[in-house]
C-alpha cells in the first residue's frame, strides 16, 4: 500500500486525483472561504461561486492558451452526451460527418450521429481491433462535411494521436476526455474539444467543451434548451444550477497543474511514468504483451496482456493484494491496463513496473 494508506489508482475513470487538491477540498470542505457554508452550500448566482466558475474557465484559458476566439463551456452528462450534442448542432440536412473510428468511444459517437443525420467513416482501423491510430494519408474526407470528429486517445484499447488531421475549412471536433492537459496541444487547430472531467480534470458529474464562437453562429437552434451550446455560450454556463462542487474541484485541479509546472513539466512526467511500464512489458520477452501497436501507444492507458490466461488471473489477483487497483482491463477486451493519468504519481508507476519484473521473475 502506498504511503498513508493512498492505494497505488490505476482506474480508467473516474481517476485518481492529487493528494494536494483532496486535501485542500478537506480543509475547506465546511468553511469556504469564510462564508460558514461548504462550496456545494453556495449559491451559484452568488458572487463567491461565481470567483470560482470564472477562475476556473481562466486557468483552463491559461494553460491551454485559448484564444478569445472561442468560449469554455461546463456541460453535464459526460462525453456521452456530447456524442449526441455535436450533431444536433452542427451535423446539418444534406450534410455529411466524417466519423474516424478508433475505438469504443468513437463507436458510441457514431451511432448517436446516425440518429441526426448522415455520418461515414472517414477511417478505422476496427479491422484490427483497433490496435492502431489511422495514418493521416489514409483518412478520406468528403465535400459534404459539416464536420471531422476524432477521439484523441483510446481509453479501452491504448491507442493515442500523435499529431492530427489537418480538415482545412472543415471544423475538427475532437473528444479529449481521457488526455486533455496530459500534453500541449493547439487548441487553434480544432473547432470544438469536450472532455469528461474523470480523467484528468476533475471528478465526473462535469464536461468541459471549448468551442470556437463562428460555430455557434452555425448552430441548430431548434432542439431542447438545454441542448444548445449557444444557451451555455450565452449565459456563462449559468442557465441551469451547474455541479458546483465539481467545478470547484476542476479549478483546483488546474491549479495544480500550474504550480506543478504546467504542460511541459506534466509530458515529461507522464512519458517517464508511462516509459516505466512500457519497459517491463517490452522487456520481458513475451510474458507481457501490448495491445497497442508501439507507433499508437498512449501515454495515458497502458494496455497489456500475460502470456498465459491463468497466470493473467494470479496477475491480477496478487497485484490487487498489493495495493493496486484498478489494473482490470475492459470488459469488452479483457487483460490488463494500468492508466497513468496525471495525477498517478511516478512512485505508482515505479511500484507497478517492479511488480511485473517480480511476478515474472517467479513464474518464468
Amino acid at each position: 500500500m502506498n504511503q498513508g494508506n493512498r492505494a497505488y489508482n490505476f482506474n480508467a475513470g473516474p481517476s485518481a486525483l492529487p493528494l494536494a487538491v483532496l486535501q485542500k477540498a478537506q480543509q475547506e470542505l465546511l468553511d469556504f472561504r469564510g462564508t460558514g457554508m461548504s462550496v456545494m452550500e453556495l449559491s451559484h448566482r452568488g458572487d463567491v461561486y461565481e470567483e470560482v466558475h470564472n477562475q476556473a474557465i481562466a486557468r483552463l484559458k491559461d494553460l491551454l492558451s485559448i484564444s478569445d476566439d472561442y468560449e469554455v463551456l461546463f456541460v453535464q452528462g459526460g462525453g456521452s452526451m456530447q456524442f449526441s450534442m455535436v450533431p444536433m448542432n452542427f451535423l446539418q440536412p444534406g450534410k455529411t460527418a466524417a466519423y474516424i473510428m478508433t475505438g469504443a468511444w468513437s463507436e458510441k459517437a457514431f451511432s448517436e450521429a446516425k440518429l441526426f443525420g448522415e455520418p461515414y467513416h472517414a477511417a478505422s482501423s476496427k479491422d484490427s481491433n483497433y490496435r492502431y491510430i489511422p495514418k493521416l494519408e489514409d483518412i478520406k474526407f468528403q465535400e459534404s462535411d459539416a464536420y471531422v470528429h476524432l477521439t484523441s486517445n483510446n481509453t479501452i484499447f491504448g491507442t493515442q494521436w500523435s499529431e492530427f488531421p489537418d480538415t482545412g475549412s472543415v471544423p475538427l471536433i475532437a473528444d479529449m476526455s481521457s488526455d486533455i492537459l496530459s500534453k500541449p496541444i493547439d487548441v487553434n487547430q480544432f473547432a470544438m474539444i469536450y472532455a469528461g472531467a474523470q480523467k484528468n480534470l476533475g471528478p465526473s458529474g462535469v464536461t468541459v467543451v471549448i468551442l470556437r464562437k463562428d460555430l455557434l453562429e452555425k448552430a441548430n437552434t431548434n432542439i431542447p434548451t438545454m441542448l444548445q451550446y449557444g444557451i451555455y455560450a450565452k449565459n456563462n454556463s449559468l442557465y441551469n444550477t451547474p455541479p458546483t462542487f465539481g467545478i470547484y474541484l476542476l479549478g483546483e485541479v488546474l491549479n495544480w497543474v500550474q504550480e506543478t509546472g504546467g504542460l511541459a513539466e506534466l509530458t515529461k512526467r507522464n512519458e517517464e511514468k508511462a516509459k516505466l511500464i512500457y519497459d517491463a512489458i517490452d522487456a520481458s520477452n513475451g510474458f507481457y504483451y501490448g495491445h497497442a501497436e508501439p507507433g499508437s501507444r498512449s501515454l495515458m492507458n497502458i494496455t497489456f496482456r500475460v502470456k498465459d490466461e491463468a497466470l493473467e488471473k494470479q496477475f491480477l489477483a496478487e497485484a490487487k493484494k498489493e495495493g493496486f487497483v484498478g489494473l482490470n482491463g475492459h470488459r469488452s477486451v479483457g487483460g490488463c491496463r494500468a492508466s497513468a493519468y496525471n495525477a498517478v504519481p511516478y512512485e505508482a508507476c515505479k511500484a507497478l513496473s517492479q511488480f511485473m519484473v517480480q511476478f515474472q521473475a517467479k513464474h518464468s
